[in-house]
């Protein structure tokens, strides 16, 4: 089934967006993404136009993302909603159980020594185990991973699927909560918002603005609830730079 036509991006929408497979190319490895001029150039200028109501929501770090893509005055949500930053500068964060982490770090990385296509990534308030360079480790990454966090039984923890990612996660936050709580803020407040992902751990996101009666927008194909969608980045960009092209008021 076809997706309606997406109407044209409007400056006075509220904006949250993905960052890897929905601004920027997936990469072998995290730290080989390529964040371009011409990205930065359209997230200033959209932050602009939309009146400040543009935030970034990334499995991502947000000390990764201040590294790597800077703009700090735009708000971000990052390691799938624990930690925002909001549009004021305050920060808050849902931290793990430590003793149970440093157990699952020891775990994962013995995994790594075992399978050393595996890359385990410590992004600070979650572990992500990596095996896009073997994706025929999908099946045993998952089995031993499952059996792990079940024999520990933590109700604190749990896992997040993504595009050749595993990733243990404390619960009580997504990419969902994270954009709830960003439009009961100015200046997000009262706006129309819009969601762009690429992958499963979107989904949670989708649905919060679904029943916003926003726009969900799915890169690429796969199943999804959200309602509309584009093809590649490429047309992300594309899409997203029409809003510049509007002439009415931004607020």
């Amino acid at each position: 089934m076809m997706s309606p036509k997406l109407p044209p991006a409007q400056p006075g929408w509220a904006f949250f967006l993905d960052v890897d497979g929905t601004l920027l190319d997936l990469a072998e490895t995290p730290d080989a993404v390529h964040v371009d001029a011409g990205l930065l150039n359209l997230l200033t200028h959209l932050h602009a136009a939309s009146g400040g109501a543009l935030a970034l929501v990334s499995g991502r770090s947000i000390a990764d993302l201040d590294a790597r893509i800077g703009h700090d005055a735009i708000p971000r949500a990052g390691q799938h909603g624990l930690e925002r930053r909001a549009a004021d500068g305050s920060l808050s964060r849902i931290q793990p159980p430590e003793a149970t982490m440093r157990h699952l770090d020891a775990v994962l990385t013995d995994l790594t020594l075992r399978y050393p296509a595996l890359l385990l990534e410590r992004k600070g308030l979650t572990l992500a185990l990596h095996y896009r360079r073997q994706p025929a480790l999908a099946s045993t990454v998952h089995r031993l991973v499952k059996a792990e966090l079940a024999a520990l039984a933590d109700p604190a923890l749990e896992l997040q699927k993504g595009k050749y990612v595993l990733e243990i996660k404390p619960i009580g936050a997504d990419k969902g909560t994270a954009i709830t709580a960003f439009l009961a803020e100015a200046p997000f407040a009262g706006r129309r918002p819009v969601f762009i992902g690429d992958d499963v751990n979107d989904e949670h996101g989708f649905a919060a603005v679904n029943r916003c009666d926003g726009l969900s927008i799915r890169v690429g194909l796969g199943r999804s609830c959200a309602l509309y969608r584009l093809p590649n980045i490429e047309a992300v960009r594309a899409w997203l730079a029409g809003a510049l092209e509007e002439k009415g008021n931004p607020t």
